[in-house]
């Protein structure tokens, strides 16, 4: 299920980027004294009370403005808005209210979605500051009172936000549906390989880059099991994305990534792994999803004794990052091995769920540090005590030591090599964990 997600809006240089970072716990937005510094909406996750929701920073929303870089930005905001669960609006207690206030705040009120009112730069601590109330004139009821420098007030939004942000469902999984991203650059086949899948013309294909504006959901069922199918628009260069509406499609593709199960990366066989393909795939493994690695169009390579086996260690060799994903070469034209697809979706779909018992875990380890002896640093050893699996969707597993600091990234990659070796783990990414003695929290 995809996360919650909170928008922060409001005017140009209310300090909607310096609550984005005091929210989120890292500089991710910059933050600059200057209005418009944010254009385009930046996206980070905000834990709360157990509780994990996607937080959004947009640009400035300027109404009525002719200069070409703040209407964009206010398309960006809008965006943000129409995709948010809820919405923060920032204002300046320094500036007061303001009539750009007062009709961001009357757009809001028409997206009928629950929004708060923080009233930003409140530094001082103690009694409501009386400038407070001039801000019930916006409608949007009880202020909060906040300072995204030092953090004041910061803790009730975030209550308000739990409240406010749908509920976290029982787990969809008993359905018996699995949902299957189908993700990549423009004109790779995705709505090819969909329609082939399907059996009908259910998408628009089309030479043209660009045709899939949306995510579109599929439901699909064959003897291999039940489906949802999602068809995403395909996922640009950042510096190609030139329209508001790609850039809601390409955020509609994240998103869509961020519910499936397992992601269907599709890359062209007649151009091979590119840059965008990169970034898409670190996208996916990022997000830790099960990955089949697509290579669509094999029916316009010209073939030659083992041109597919070199093609795969070529794929593999670019995509250094994702070895566990099994690769699978098919024509969405002309059906080519489609049908072959299910059996390793529901074969990644499971491995990206698998749970593994602590005993079975331990005697890996004990095998995998007797094989080879943990590191050592000026004279002092790495000592691993033991290993537990804490989550799946990905296999998340936590090691305990003495000293964290030893535990070079090396070794750490050696252990998940082993761990791999026995138990498989085939086309899903590896979480690994290191905790020292007498630590609560994670390093």
């Amino acid at each position: 299920m995809a996360k919650p997600l909170v928008a922060i809006v409001g005017r140009p240089n209310v300090g909607k980027s310096m609550l984005f970072n005091k929210l989120t716990g890292c500089r991710t937005a910059i933050v600059e004294d200057t209005p418009g510094v944010t254009r385009d909406r930046i996206y980070g996750d905000c834990e709360w009370c157990g509780r994990t929701f996607a937080l959004v920073d947009t640009g400035g929303i300027e109404p009525g403005t002719d200069s070409e870089i703040l209407k964009f930005m206010r398309r960006q905001a809008e965006i943000g808005i129409e995709l948010a669960d809820a919405i923060i609006m920032v204002t300046d207690v320094k500036v007061g209210l303001t009539a750009a206030d007062a009709e961001v705040a009357t757009i809001l009120q028409r997206c009928r979605k629950p929004v708060a009112l923080a009233v930003n730069k409140c530094d001082a601590t103690g009694a409501t500051n009386p400038e407070v109330y001039e801000f019930y004139a916006l409608g949007l009821g009880d202020p909060f009172e906040v300072s995204a420098i030092h953090g004041h007030g910061t803790g009730d939004l975030l209550d308000w936000c739990i409240t406010n942000i749908p509920a976290e469902e029982e787990v969809e999984e008993s359905d018996g549906v699995t949902k299957v991203a189908i993700v990549g650059k423009p004109n790779v086949g995705k709505s090819s390989l969909l329609n082939c899948i399907l059996g009908e013309e259910r998408a628009i294909v089309s030479d043209m880059a660009g045709t899939t504006r949306d995510a579109i959901d599929s439901d699909f069922e064959n003897a291999f099991g039940k489906y949802c199918f999602i068809d995403t628009a395909g996922m640009r260069r950042k510096s190609k994305v030139d329209d508001a509406i790609e850039r809601y499609s390409n955020m509609r593709s994240i998103s869509a990534i961020d519910r499936a199960d397992v992601c269907l990366i599709l890359i062209d066989a007649q151009e091979g792994v590119t840059e965008q393909d990169t970034k898409i795939a670190g996208l996916v493994h990022e997000a830790g999803k099960a990955a089949i690695i697509v290579v669509n169009k094999w029916d316009a390579v010209e073939k030659e004794t083992n041109t597919m086996k070199r093609m795969e260690e070529k794929v593999l060799q670019d995509l250094s990052y994702m070895t566990y994903a099994p690769v699978v070469f098919l024509s969405a034209l002309t059906g080519q091995r489609v049908d072959k697809l299910f059996e390793v979706i529901n074969r990644v779909a499971a491995q990206n769920a698998m749970r593994i018992t602590t005993g079975a875990l331990n005697s890996v380890l004990a095998e995998a540090t007797a094989r080879v002896q943990p590191p050592t640093d000026k004279g002092r050893r790495l000592k691993i005590y033991y290993i537990t699996q804490i989550g799946v969707k990905p296999p998340h597993f936590v090691i305990f030591c003495n000293d964290a600091r030893l535990f070079h990234f090396s070794y750490r990659r050696y252990l998940e090599n082993q761990i791999r070796g026995v138990f498989g783990l085939e086309g899903t990414p590896v979480r690994i964990t290191i905790r020292q003695k007498g630590d609560k929290e994670e390093i």
